[in-house]
């Protein structure tokens, strides 16, 4: 049972570890470029989809399209989500 939980635990650390690393995240400067040329969404446009306080967000490429990775307070707990911000 032990070696089950550890086994999946490594899983799980690795598939985290894949989908971050696919992701390109741009520097404030690159993000700012990107939004003004209407290349990805404002971050103030994405605050309804979010579903609660958005407590960090960061703008990425990944995949191809641009995504915001969020962390947002919801229910007094943090929540990481990906919302696609592509224009």
């Amino acid at each position: 049972m032990v070696l089950l939980k550890r086994s999946f635990a490594i899983c799980l650390f690795a598939a985290l570890s894949v989908s971050t690393a696919s992701a390109q995240c741009l520097s404030q400067g690159e993000a700012r470029q990107a939004v003004a040329s209407g290349k990805a969404a404002s971050l103030g446009s994405m605050k309804g989809a979010a579903g609660g306080e958005i407590v960090k967000a960061q703008l990425c490429i990944e995949g191809g399209r641009y995504v915001y990775r969020l962390s947002v307070l919801v229910g007094g707990q943090v929540q990481t989500k990906v919302l696609n911000a592509s224009r």
